[in-house]
């Protein structure tokens, strides 16, 4: 029988552009830790967090990796003590799925540590419950794509319906994370209620787009769907030197560029890894001349999501 294990969770982008709320991948890196353990005391505690300059909740019920855990408990009666050291290997507020990415690497060392043996459909819910915990929100465009590894959609949420998409070989992914913070709950509430049904026909054929370029291996396709005329408009100004950003990063040879979930990470999509290094470094000097200090993460899209890092 198990004691402990310890499991990584990529971070991920989500949105896509025109995928609000129902697109996103998995990359390399960034991602999170967390690590469970049987104990002979009674319950679920949150033993350490770090890498969170403690704004993380020790309180099971408000924390993204503790909440799928007692879920888990609950439905499952596991009556043994168990406790959760999270380590926090990417900001908070990065738009890379950071919480997210707690959630599944808990709900995934979970269903091993308690030999539930659920599929990663059954899993989803349970680390859906801590994503909504850090948006305010019901959506799985991070979750989903941090926990079955690639690019997913999500058609539906009522019931859930994930759909694995395939992924050519030579896409690349650069990203940038502008040291800032965006929350992502007070950046859900800018954005517009209506839509217009021209920028709706606009997005419609923009998803379709880039579902057609995942299918088609057409990553000049792919990179001319990643418009939004939705989201962007209003998040856009939430990041300083945006645009330049952005523009630096199609001026260096990307496909298409845009943020990634909330923001103010932005994310950039290429044809080799070359061209991926040489947008990343023409973001970072035009985030430079916004007064932005900032990490660069170039990626291939990761198709596995968790991994177990040891088990004892």
């Amino acid at each position: 029988m198990l004691k402990e294990i310890r499991v990584f969770a990529p971070a991920s982008v989500s949105n896509i552009a025109c995928g609000f709320d129902a697109m996103g991948f998995a990359i390399d890196n960034p991602g999170d830790e967390v690590v469970l353990r049987f104990t002979d005391n009674v319950g679920l505690t949150i033993k350490t967090i770090t890498g969170d300059n403690n704004q993380l909740s020790y309180n099971i019920s408000e924390n993204t990796a503790g909440a799928p855990v007692a879920a888990l408990m609950k439905d499952f009666n596991i009556q043994q003590g168990v406790e959760i050291e999270i380590h926090k290997k990417m900001a908070l507020g990065s738009g890379l799925g950071s919480s997210a990415a707690s959630a599944v690497a808990a709900a995934y060392a979970a269903n091993i540590l308690f030999e539930l043996n659920l599929s990663l459909l059954e899993l989803l819910p349970y680390a859906i419950k801590g994503e909504e915990i850090a948006s305010g929100a019901v959506h799985a465009d991070n979750v989903a794509p941090c926990l079955f590894g690639g690019f997913i959609l999500i058609r539906s949420y009522s019931p859930i319906d994930i759909v694995e998409l395939p992924v050519p070989d030579n896409l690349y992914c650069t990203i940038i994370h502008p040291n800032i913070i965006i929350n992502t709950k007070e950046s859900r509430k800018l954005l517009p209620v209506d839509v217009p049904l021209r920028s709706a026909i606009t997005h419609w054929g923009n998803t379709a787009g880039l579902v057609a370029g995942l299918y088609k291996n057409d990553i000049s396709l792919i990179g001319r769907s990643i418009e939004d005329v939705i989201v962007e408009p209003v998040r856009g100004m939430l990041i300083p030197g945006y645009y330049d950003i952005k523009d630096a990063a199609y001026e260096a040879g990307a496909a298409g560029c845009n943020i990634s979930g909330s923001g103010p990470s932005i994310f950039a999509l290429s044809n080799s890894l070359m061209v991926a290094n040489n947008v990343g470094a023409r973001m970072k000097d035009a985030a430079n001349r916004a007064g932005l200090s900032s990490n660069i993460y170039v990626s291939t899209i990761n198709k596995v999501g968790p991994k177990v890092l040891y088990k004892l």
